[in-house]
């Protein structure tokens, strides 16, 4: 501040006070606090969406785990709640299957072994025990050496499922325990059916008419793919079958878990033989009496017998 000397009548002075120009606040730092403000909001935003994601993440996980430990859970109707686990229409999981030369292919010169005699179905269920004893599944694996082969029986417990409650999808525990089981089975030449089965609870009003006979078929079509993903040959498997509620292994009590299986009939030579001729050509069977003809009659045949007995009512 500048102070001149006060007027002076004398002198003809006049006192002039000048204030130094106090520059405006955004002079010194321009605009620099809007882009701070703008730099804030937008971590703001990230914060808020890295979070929303954490909380997305956790209640999927949570819903995992929801489904995976009620596999005995139903509504107070009885019913079995609907998961939707693939595409609309279609209850079977799709799973990446390998190639022709993939490194997960089985060697096609590879020796394969034969377990057709009590004793080498006998080895191999103890062998099936010890992956499921592995994969946590001890209870889950009941193997029986029968007349036609060896029966393996992959079935729900009380605290643990094979497949999510009315889904087509697999538990982790359970693909995990396949996996193993995929290599074995790509060096074995015995040839198997896979049979699914589920409890008797129904559908609560599904509107794409899902039933326990679609359920169990593509359980036991998911299964086939996690073996097959594992190296397993196409040819081993026969047949692949879904039989729903008919065939409980609890009959007293039907909504048992233990009756919501994959059975896997591993056969003998002999019995797969015989599987296979039953959808094979048609071929003449054994006649009942001696002399008979058991075989399909010929179209020309059938017209032939048909000339014959319209000929004798006309007489």
């Amino acid at each position: 501040m500048r102070v001149q000397k006060p007027h002076d009548k004398k002198h003809g002075e006049h006192a002039v006070i000048k204030r130094a120009g106090r520059k405006h606040a955004e002079d010194d730092h321009g605009g620099a606090w809007k882009v701070a403000f703008a730099d804030f909001c937008l971590a703001l935003m990230a914060l808020f969406l890295v979070l929303w994601l954490m909380a997305a993440r956790e209640q999927q996980s949570l819903k995992a785990v929801v489904q995976e430990m009620s596999s005995s859970y139903t509504d107070a109707a009885g019913h079995k709640p609907s998961i939707g686990g693939g595409p609309r229409g279609s209850l079977i999981e799709r799973f990446a299957l390998p190639h022709h030369g993939d490194s997960n292919s089985p060697d096609s010169g590879q020796q394969r072994r034969m377990y057709d005699s009590p004793s080498d179905l006998a080895e191999l269920s103890k062998v099936l025990a010890a992956m499921s004893a592995d994969a946590g599944l001890a209870s889950n694996l009941e193997a029986v050496v029968m007349p036609y082969g060896l029966r393996v029986m992959l079935h729900d417990t009380e605290k643990q499922g094979m497949f999510m409650l009315g889904s087509a999808k697999p538990t982790e525990r359970f693909v995990a325990l396949l996996d193993k089981m995929g290599p074995l089975f790509a060096k074995m030449e015995n040839q198997m059916l896979m049979v699914g089965h589920t409890d008797s609870l129904k559908y609560a009003d599904d509107p794409d008419g899902r039933s326990n006979w679609t359920l169990s078929s593509a359980r036991a079509m998911a299964a086939r793919a996690v073996l097959m993903r594992g190296g397993m040959h196409t040819e081993s498997v026969l047949q692949v079958v879904g039989m729903a509620d008919r065939s409980p292994l609890d009959p007293a009590n039907p909504a048992a878990s233990t009756n919501r299986r994959i059975e896997l009939l591993i056969l003998t030579r002999k019995q797969a033989d015989s599987v296979a001729a039953m959808f094979g050509p048609r071929t003449k069977g054994q006649a009942l009496v001696p002399g008979a003809d058991v075989g399909l009659a010929e179209p020309a045949e059938l017209d032939q017998l048909r000339g014959n007995l319209t000929g004798a009512k006309a007489q």
